[in-house]
């Protein structure tokens, strides 16, 4: 929070302007939202007009989602197409995320990884805070997944997935698990945890005796694929901004 000098000029600026800015709405509606206590700066809730702030150090959320005030972030999703590394610059040659980053005015890095032969969504972004803490194996976040696999796992196969199993690294187990269909002896699963080990899904499935042979990541915390094609990269609108920055920030604390 920033003070205004006693007896001097104010310091800061006013948080309508640095809203309406920010693309939240114009002037005149954001005070509406102000005077209605939709606003809350630090964690506190804004009611008077002439409040001023820091858009580089205080944290704003309108409804309880934050807004990013630095215009100069990016965040974009990217559907990986499989064959493709999650590295910005591959050592031994192979196709890596250079292709679509180099089309970014701003460097950009991916939050996490996919393996080479997995796609979907990839987040790339240059708020290193923002991907330092999704990106903490701590922090968690959650995961959706579509695998094809060999044969149609049962319902009991199910429920061990989500009871959980042990490998070679450890415990893990599904926070959601279905199946979603089957055709020509292969299941299509549907299945949400939070871990970010090394091939985690593939693992788990082969050790159940399913093997996986296509592998989409639909979802990325609040984020989802949609109708994003392969090989496309978009960036994210406002309200995907304000949920993964609060889903962030909500989770600083915790690493």
């Amino acid at each position: 929070m920033t003070p205004d000098h006693p007896g001097g000029a104010p310091e800061g600026e006013r948080l309508q302007k640095v809203l309406a800015a920010a693309g939240v709405a114009s002037r005149r509606v954001v005070e509406q939202y102000m005077v209605a206590g939709r606003v809350s700066v630090n964690g506190e809730v804004v009611t008077e007009l002439g409040r001023r702030i820091d858009p580089a150090v205080d944290h704003v959320q309108v409804d309880g989602q934050a807004v990013q005030l630095d215009p100069g972030k990016r965040y974009l999703m990217l559907n990986k197409p499989t064959g493709v590394v999650s590295t910005m610059s591959d050592e031994n040659g192979r196709p890596d995320l250079r292709e679509w980053a180099d089309e970014i005015e701003e460097r950009v890095y991916n939050v996490g990884r996919l393996d080479a032969d997995t796609s979907g969504l990839l987040l790339l972004t240059n708020d290193g805070d923002l991907a330092h803490v999704l990106a903490h194996p701590s922090f968690g976040v959650e995961k959706t997944y579509i695998a094809t696999v060999r044969g149609t796992p049962t319902t009991a196969t199910l429920k061990r997935l989500r009871d959980g199993i042990e490998l070679d690294d450890g415990f893990i187990k599904a926070d959601r698990i279905r199946v979603s269909g089957e055709s020509r002896g292969r299941a299509m699963v549907e299945l949400t945890l939070h871990s970010g080990r090394n091939r985690i899904v593939r693992r788990m499935m082969d050790a159940v005796g399913h093997p996986v042979h296509e592998l989409v990541r639909r979802q990325f915390g609040p984020l989802h694929l949609g109708s994003l094609a392969v090989g496309r990269i978009r960036d994210l609108d406002t309200v995907e901004v304000g949920r993964l920055l609060t889903l962030a920030r909500n989770g600083q604390s915790s690493p």
